[in-house]
């Protein structure tokens, strides 16, 4: 999704005058920049805030996924000292089976059921906003057939009904005609559908 964004953002470079170049390229080096943070912290290189050292640490952990307005995302309940804690972890099929499982957290790294999950953001000490549903009990057979690629994309893709109405706005700002207000159009959709994407969204 990153690189079909820059993509997207710079073949518009060559068409730009120098005021809509500045603006490309600050919009591509903001993507790079914030997809190379998100990844620093999904693979570990930077903490999400989970607690020890490198002795692996078991932990009760189940799934829930959050729904609140557009935004669909698992997180991975833990109890820690008594206190429950939320981790945001990007999608993986593998959460449509979990049930109440015991994980082990390992430094930076996050293991459920011997299957490495990835952070999606830091762990936190309060719940996540909007309504959390809870995994089924019992691991629901048909729950994989039901997730492809499209319905990722029509997931991410909602907020980007916004783009046309972003786009006359950078028109009447910036002037132009009807092909600035295309092209602003399809780079507010890719830097829309990036972001969602980008933070962990959950299409189950």
């Amino acid at each position: 999704m990153t690189i079909g964004t820059l993509a997207i953002t710079l073949a518009g470079v060559p068409f730009a005058d120098p005021e809509q170049v500045g603006v490309l390229t600050v919009l591509a080096v903001v993507v790079l920049a914030y997809s190379g943070f998100r990844f620093a912290v999904a693979l570990g290189y930077l903490p999400a805030g989970l607690p020890g050292g490198r002795e692996p640490r078991e932990v009760a952990v189940r799934r829930v996924r959050q729904q609140h307005r557009l935004v669909s995302r698992s997180w991975l309940e833990f109890t820690i000292g008594g206190k429950n804690r939320w981790l945001p972890v990007y999608f993986d099929p593998e959460l449509l089976m979990l049930t109440q499982s015991t994980g082990e957290l390992s430094g930076r790294t996050v293991t459920v059921d011997g299957h490495r999950l990835y952070p999606a953001g830091h762990l936190r000490d309060t719940e996540p906003v909007g309504r959390l549903i809870d995994n089924p009990s019992r691991p629901d057979p048909d729950a994989m057939s039901r997730i492809g690629w499209g319905r990722r994309l029509l997931l991410d893709a909602q907020s980007a009904v916004a783009a046309p109405f972003v786009a006359i706005f950078w028109v009447y700002l910036a002037g132009g005609g009807t092909v600035v207000f295309a092209a602003a159009t399809a780079i507010t959709a890719a830097a829309a559908t990036w972001l969602a994407a980008i933070r962990g969204g959950d299409p189950s």
